[in-house]
C-alpha cells in the first residue's frame, strides 16, 4: 500500500527572537556577553529563531505541548477525523521527562484513543525515523491514517545558568557552539494510503548510520574529559555530573566536516543504486545546520559530478532557525504553503546527523488526488 503526506503542519513557539535579542533570552553567563556569539551567528546566517522560553529563562510551553500543538494543526488542515488516525509517531531529541516515552506524553496531549504509539530517539535524524515506522505500517496494510510529529524542546539546555553551575570558569567552545545554533519548534505531517489534493507520494526512505567508524560527535550525558567514560548516571548525585559538565550538550566541532562527506557519500551511493537521477529532481530539501555546510555540499557535489541548481534548493533555515529532527517538518510544511510546485515533481530531502553520524533520505513525488 502506498503512502501519501495528505497534510502537514506546524508549532513555532512565541515571537521571533533576532541576534540581538538572542542573548538577552538565554541569559548572560556570568553576567558577561559572549565572546563567540557574533562569529558562531555569522557562520550559521540564522537571522531569526523562536524559543519556548521567556527573558526569565522560564519555559513557556513543554515539548509535548509543542509537539501536540504541531500535531493539531496538520489535522486541522486535513479533511480527516482525528479519531481516524490509528498510528502516532513521533520523534524528539529529549522528551520532558526521562520516562515514559516522548509519544506517550504526546498522546496525551492530543487526547487521542487506541493508537498504536511509537516513539523515535535520537538526535536530527529521528524525525526521519520516526517517519519511516509509520511509512513501514502502510506497506503491511496495518493503518488508513498516521500522524508523524517532530519537535525539539532545545533552549533549556542554554539557559545562562546551565553554564554557571559547572567547576568550569566560562564554557568551552564544545559547550558553547550549539547554545547560537538550535532553537525550538515542532512538525507534523499525516500520512494516509491514498492522495488527497495535491500531496506528497513518499517514493523511499533510506538512511546510513556511521557509529560504528566515528566517535561521539554531539552530545549530552557524557564528561567534557573524554577520557573519562562514565554517564551522567554513574556519578553518586546528579549534582556531581552537572558540575563535571556532564549534563551540557557539547558539539565536537573538530569532528564536523565529516557530517558534509559522509551525507554527501550517502547521496552518491544512492546514485550509483539508481535510486536518483540528478537530472530529475526538481526542488531539493536539506536539513543543513548552518550556512557554512550549505555551500560545502555544493561544493562536494560538483566535484562529484552530482551538482543540483542552487536555484532547486529551499530552506528556511535562516528565518526559522535548526530545530533539529523537527526541521525537516517544519521546511515542508512552509514549502508546501509558499513554493512553486506542481503534479509529477521529485523532491529530494536529506538530513544528515552529527550525533554520530547518520544520514536519511526520503524522495517524494507531488501526486494530485
Amino acid at each position: 500500500m502506498s503512502a501519501f503526506i495528505t497534510s502537514t503542519g506546524m508549532y513555532l513557539p512565541g515571537d521571533p527572537v533576532d541576534n540581538d535579542t538572542i542573548e538577552s533570552v538565554l541569559g548572560l553567563v556570568n553576567n558577561k556577553p559572549s565572546r563567540l556569539r557574533k562569529k558562531i551567528l555569522a557562520s550559521n546566517g540564522i537571522k531569526t529563531r523562536h524559543f519556548a522560553m521567556d527573558c526569565e529563562q522560564r519555559t513557556t510551553i513543554s515539548n509535548a505541548e509543542m509537539a501536540a500543538m504541531a500535531g493539531q494543526a496538520c489535522i486541522d488542515n486535513s479533511q480527516l477525523s482525528k479519531s481516524r488516525v490509528g498510528l502516532l509517531s513521533c520523534a524528539t531529541s529529549q522528551g520532558d521527562l526521562v520516562l515514559p516515552g516522548f509519544g506517550s506524553m504526546v498522546q496525551a496531549s492530543l487526547k487521542l484513543k487506541g493508537v498504536e504509539l511509537n516513539t523515535s530517539h535520537g538526535i536530527c535524524s529521528s524525525g526521519m525515523m520516526a517517519l519511516k515506522y509509520a511509512y513501514n505500517s502502510f506497506a503491511n496494510n496495518e493503518h488508513d491514517a498516521a500522524l508523524v510529529v517532530a519537535s525539539e524542546l532545545a533552549s533549556r539546555l542554554f539557559k545562562a545558568t546551565r553554564y554557571e553551575i559547572t567547576e568550569d570558569a566560562s564554557p568551552d567552545f564544545n559547550a558553547e557552539f550549539l547554545r547560537w545554533m538550535l532553537s525550538d519548534g515542532a512538525g507534523a505531517f499525516l500520512l494516509e494510503p491514498q492522495p488527497r489534493g495535491l500531496c506528497f507520494e513518499i517514493n523511499w526512505i533510506t538512511s546510513y548510520s556511521h557509529a560504528d567508524a566515528y566517535p561521539v560527535c554531539m552530545s549530552v550525558g557524557q564528561p567534557r574529559d573524554k577520557e573519562d567514560t562514565r554517564s551522567w548516571q554513574d556519578y553518586p548525585t546528579y549534582a556531581e555530573a552537572e558540575a563535571a559538565g556532564a549534563l551540557m550538550i557539547r558539539q565536537d566541532v573538530r569532528l564536523l566536516d565529516n557530517v558534509v562527506k559522509l551525507g554527501v557519500d550517502g547521496f552518491l551511493n544512492l546514485i550509483e543504486q539508481n535510486k536518483v537521477d540528478v537530472d530529475s529532481i526538481d526542488h531539493v530539501l536539506c536539513h543543513f545546520s548552518s550556512e557554512y555546510f550549505k555551500s560545502r555540499i555544493f561544493d562536494m557535489l560538483e566535484k562529484a559530478g552530482a551538482a543540483i541548481p542552487e536555484s532547486k534548493w529551499y530552506t528556511n533555515l535562516y528565518e526559522r532557525g535548526n530545530t533539529g529532527c523537527a526541521s525537516l517538518f517544519i521546511m515542508l510544511d512552509e514549502f508546501a504553503k509558499t513554493q512553486n510546485y506542481k503534479e509529477g515533481d521529485k523532491i529530494m530531502c536529506m538530513v544528515p546527523e552529527s550525533g554520530r553520524f547518520n544520514n536519511a533520505y526520503m524522495m517524494l513525488t507531488v501526486t494530485k488526488g
